[in-house]
């Protein structure tokens, strides 16, 4: 009986062609099935590869191309016999282990899916999730090193002198110096006028205003002004500006901010465009009215004056490009109408005597733009 269970001797089987890994000779060679792959050529010594270290290689239409996990990474075995690849297969159980399954392209697509799914909401709720909670903490050098790069690219822009006429200058200081105290904000806040006939104002990173004339020209009375500076106060009081920036400029700006390297590489050229070019958000806009109300209020002025100046810029629908009053600031009658429910009787001294308005509109000179 225990003659019947042993094991039939291994049968050699026809030859095929095996390439040893060290050199690239083409070996003609026998093989052998027992208890594991034995290789073998005509005076030389076997080679024999275990059965669960056998891989499957990329070959032609009818042959069976074989490599070994333990023999050097190009030995190949070339197998043309379709019963013998027939019959190692079935002994090669780990023969496409490292070969893509469906199973393993499914695991592909899905992590795939994954990591696009995690970059959307990177960029939906981790980059401003950040930058609402960074903003206020950037340091105000750090701040102020981007907005005078920034300046720069206003300046560049809308004209690099700042309208410098004596009693126009002391009118506006007057305003600013009114309105700043009322927000809050330390005397590090500059503002100045550029001589430019675009009806537009910024607010940028440091503490820095800028008023560009073809709004003054427009405005009709202090007031009128002081509602729109208000407005872009609230965006410094808020931080608008530098959280716009962490946003717009995404995880390179945010990595660069984090490590100190906002002067280096394109940040601040990035920083600088993004601040001519970048709008508020909704809320931010919304917040920054809300600012502005509370200013004038402070100062027993009415903020509807600013909103109808802005509405004599954009009109109903508003304007595009750089006629509006900055693309960052859209218009709507919903706008007008709630500046018009914050209206009340004026209760404060008037922020400029009619003298000192005549000369804050004439600040940029007589000369054309």
């Amino acid at each position: 009986m225990s003659d019947l269970l042993t094991e039939a001797p291994a049968q050699p089987v026809r030859p095929t062609i095996f390439f040893d890994g060290t050199s690239s000779r083409r070996r003609e060679v026998t093989l052998t099935l027992g208890d594991a792959l034995e290789i073998l050529e005509d005076g030389a010594a076997p080679v024999r590869w275990a059965y669960a270290d056998i891989r499957r290689a990329d070959s032609p239409a009818g042959v069976l191309r074989l490599a070994s996990t333990s023999a050097p990474s190009l030995a190949r075995l070339e197998i043309r016999d379709a019963a013998l690849a027939a019959d190692l297969t079935t002994r090669c159980l780990r023969l496409d282990e490292h070969r893509t399954t469906r199973g393993g392209v499914a695991k592909i697509v899905g992590w795939s899916v994954a990591a696009a799914v995690s970059i959307v909401c990177v960029v939906l709720f981790g980059v401003p999730l950040a930058a609402d909670r960074l903003a206020p903490l950037v340091p105000k050098p750090v701040e102020r090193r981007i907005g005078d790069a920034a300046e720069v690219q206003m300046k560049a822009l809308f004209g690099r002198k700042v309208c410098e006429d004596p009693a126009g200058k002391a009118a506006f200081t007057k305003l600013v110096n009114r309105l700043r105290d009322a927000a809050g904000l330390d005397d590090s806040m500059t503002a100045g006028v550029l001589p430019t006939s675009v009806p537009n104002a910024f607010a940028l990173p440091g503490g820095k205003v800028f008023v560009l004339k073809g709004l003054l020209d427009k405005a009709e009375t202090p007031d009128e002004l002081a509602g729109i500076l208000a407005h872009e106060l609230g965006h410094l009081k808020h931080h608008d500006n530098m959280r716009g920036l962490i946003y717009n400029g995404g995880t390179s700006f945010l990595i660069g901010l984090l490590f100190g390297d906002v002067t280096g590489s394109s940040a601040v050229i990035f920083a600088s465009r993004s601040l001519v070019e970048a709008s508020y958000s909704r809320e931010a806009e919304t917040g920054a009215d809300t600012f502005a109300i509370e200013i004038m209020h402070a100062l027993g002025r009415s903020p509807k004056p600013a909103a109808e100046l802005m509405f004599r810029i954009t009109g109903k629908e508003g304007g595009s490009g750089l006629t509006n009053i900055l693309a960052s600031h859209p218009l709507t009658e919903d706008r007008l109408a709630r500046m018009t429910k914050e209206d009340r009787p004026a209760s404060g001294a008037p922020l400029l005597t009619d003298k000192e308005w005549q000369a804050l509109k004439g600040i940029c000179g007589s000369g054309k733009v």
